[in-house]
């Protein structure tokens, strides 16, 4: 299998090598002498002279037809920056639809246009900048020809202003804030539009409905009448200062609750698509909590990253393998110990290469046992074929000595990682893979320390076909990693087909069947997951699925099947059950929207289990967004630990009074975890990437309500161009 599925990728990389899908779609973008004003007006002379493009194809509903709904698009450019306008007619009445004026927003709840950037026209990498029409933000990475980092943020200023019959968008972005190589006069571009009135979603250059409009397979091309401006010299110091009050009630050593620190971040373009990037002492306390799910799974759960300083080019060392075989995962850098300075480059070194090297050092932490640790990642990536990539990856890390020797724990003195992986992308997107190989060095720890695996996908309007094949070794140890599973073979497939009705109030519907299989390295059975889901997509953008699924699982460890320190099953056992579950989710242009999911069935040891998940949510826009989720369990272990409830629940508010002024404040009761979590955050961006945060946060004993800790933190930084 594993040797079908090398050879299945290099044909189909091989065949799939084509032109660009739509290079036909091109816009001129001209220079303008005549000033921009970015106030949410056209009228200026730079814009009347600019090219205009109003042919949009519709991409949901159906991407058969033009667009309904008119939209209007403007670029230009002068010395510093590259603007873009936007007009977006209305083609029914009635108030626009938004969440809020908060940055980043959820892309099916807002009315919105987007547009999407590739500098090297490669269909893989680039920028994506927007607004909802109440004028909030949206700009990310993109990544894996079409993934976006929403978490990626950078200096650049727009304006929307609202007519009774439109909206009109207008933005400058500086050439400083953007990656791409000298004289290169070809671009990737597309721009969306989704009017949620209609549910009508377009771009200019069509993209096929199955694919996301940020499909770097599909742009089209912006052509430049001389080569963009070099920015110059682009050096930019951000630097924080933070106060701040922590207290851990818990334990009742002395120490000093009272927190005054300083540091920040430097970057350096040292060409416009390679940027240097320098910390020290990072602070990270303004980032959102994680959202707190329920565990009863017998496997470490995974929590993205959201650190900034981990997030531009962060795809070249956190995308290298699959879900669960992460040979590098940045949360595990600062994860107990404070990260003292740190240094990453990464970027374009041309249109075929780009590179990734990051070094971080963080600091001894003596009471708890941990010395200082430095941690190196070098990725080196290469395109190959229309679309495709070849990247290489090692990982070090090293501890280095104790400043004191006093409480040194034990443990290993270095951990390596070295990779090879392909991905393929073939030129219309239909079909994607990937194949790699890993393997890990590790003191007094050889011998099936290693990693192969591979898969191929192929998706089109109808069909979605795909196959997988995973190895583990038992010896595998990637501890700058996520990779929650060791010691097996995984083999795994799905199948599934799209109908598409031709009136009615459903748009789509059809079936998909899931098959997951996990074997030991002897190919005993492990465990197996199959399920079928049937899908149905409606007009008014509303969703249900229902789904049956069987489940075997023999243990491999002691487990507590509710997670809460109950009596344990014991390791060898055998379990299977049958489940079945619904999930809904409502549509997104009321102001009250709502959805839910139900699974009811066996469980282990001959038990059953009951959950009911919802969230409810209610809009003011573009001002107030409620919202409150819920999970419900009942576990009933006849033999084991009988009857087990637990409720996680957790209220949010978003209150945004400008778009640069936003306060949200969400709770989380977690029964399981035995946890009341409360968390506040007031933003104010007095001025580009700059912020001020009065961020507090604090944690119960849910029953009693004892404070467990408290930290009040008041962080500013400023981003300064030099």
């Amino acid at each position: 299998m594993k040797r079908l599925l090398s050879v299945g990728l290099f044909l189909i990389s091989f065949t799939l090598f084509a032109q660009k899908k739509n290079e036909t779609f091109q816009y001129r973008i001209r220079q303008t002498a005549e000033p921009i004003k970015v106030d949410g007006s056209v009228e200026e002379a730079g814009w009347q002279q600019a090219e205009v493009t109003q042919r949009f194809f519709m991409v949901l509903p159906m991407d058969t037809s033009a667009a309904q709904v008119r939209t209007e698009v403007r670029m230009t450019y002068d010395a510093h920056n590259l603007y873009i306008s936007a007009v977006c007619y209305h083609a029914l009445p009635g108030p626009n639809m938004v969440e809020s004026l908060k940055r980043d927003w959820n892309f099916g709840r807002n009315d919105n246009f987007i547009f999407f950037m590739d500098p090297f026209d490669d269909q893989t990498n680039g920028f994506t900048f927007g607004v909802n029409a109440a004028g909030a933000e949206w700009d990310g990475l993109l990544f894996e020809g079409g993934k976006a980092n929403l978490s990626w943020t950078n200096r650049w200023t727009s304006k929307v202003r609202n007519y009774d019959d439109r909206w009109v968008f207008e933005a400058a972005i500086p050439f400083k804030t953007l990656r791409y190589k000298r004289g290169i006069t070809r671009w990737g571009i597309n721009f969306s539009r989704l009017d949620l009135k209609t549910t009508e979603k377009s771009a200019w250059a069509p993209v096929p409905r199955q694919f996301p409009t940020a499909s770097l397979a599909y742009t089209g091309v912006l052509l430049w009448d001389q080569p963009p401006p070099t920015p110059g010299p682009n050096v930019s110091i951000i630097p924080y200062v933070l106060g701040g009050y922590a207290r851990n009630f818990a334990e009742n050593k002395p120490t000093d609750p009272y927190r005054k620190e300083i540091g920040g971040d430097i970057k350096v373009a040292v060409t416009p698509a390679l940027n240097l990037d320098l910390t020290a002492n990072p602070d990270f306390s303004q980032v959102d909590v994680d959202r707190q799910v329920v565990n009863v799974d017998r496997f470490e759960l995974f929590f993205p990253e959201q650190r900034q300083f981990f997030l531009e080019n962060g795809d070249l060392f956190n995308n290298f393998g699959y879900q669960t075989i992460r040979p590098f995962f940045s949360r595990r850098i600062g994860l107990n110990a404070p990260i003292q300075f740190g240094a990453r480059l990464s970027g374009k070194l041309n249109k075929d290469w780009r590179i990734g090297v990051m070094d971080m050092q963080t600091g001894e932490v003596a009471d708890q046992g941990l010395p200082r640790q430095n941690f190196a990642v070098v990725a080196l990536q290469r395109q190959v074929f229309a679309r495709s990539t070849i990247e290489a990856l090692l990982i070090n890390k090293e501890t280095l000595p104790f400043l004191s020797q006093e409480n040194q724990a034990p443990g290993n003195r270095f951990n390596r990682n070295v990779g090879l992986e392909y991905n393929l992308a073939s030129s219309n997107n239909q079909w994607t893979g990937k194949a790699l190989m890993l393997k890990s060095f590790t003191p007094n720890r050889t011998g099936d320390d290693f990693v192969y695996a591979g898969n191929l996908l192929y998706n089109n309007r109808h069909w979605i076909i795909g196959s997988q094949y995973e190895y583990v070794g038992a010896n595998y140890n990637p501890e700058v990693g996520y990779v929650p599973r060791r010691g097996y073979h995984r083999s795994s497939s799905q199948l599934g087909y799209l109908f598409f009705p031709k009136g009615g109030r459903i748009l789509t519907h059809g079936p998909t069947l899931h098959l997951n299989f996990f074997f030991d390295k002897a190919y005993r059975p492990l465990d197996n997951t199959n399920y079928l889901t049937y899908n149905l997509t409606f007009r008014d953008r509303s969703i249900f699925t229902g789904w049956v699924a069987t489940d075997w699982i023999r243990l491999t460890a002691d487990l507590d099947p509710t997670n809460m320190g109950k009596a344990r099953l014991k390791s060898g056992t055998i379990h299977n059950w049958r489940a079945w579950g619904t999930e809904f989710v409502s549509k997104p242009q009321s102001l009250f929207t709502y959805g839910f999911s139900t699974r009811y069935g066996g469980f282990y040891n001959g038990g059953d289990r009951l959950n009911i998940t919802t969230d409810l949510g209610y809009r003011f826009q573009p001002f107030v967004s409620l919202g409150v989720t819920s999970s419900y369990n009942r576990i009933w272990l006849p033999e084991l630990s009988g009857i087990t409830r637990f409720w996680l629940i957790g209220p949010r508010v978003d209150v945004t009074m400008t778009n640069t002024l936003f306060f949200t404040a969400f709770m989380q009761y977690n029964e399981q975890a035995k946890n009341v979590n409360l968390n506040t955050r007031l933003q104010w961006r007095y001025k580009p990437a700059s912020d001020l945060f009065i961020v507090y946060t604090d944690n119960y004993i849910p029953g009693s309500f004892l404070a467990k800790n408290r930290a009040l933190v008041l962080k500013l930084t400023y981003w300064w161009n030099l």
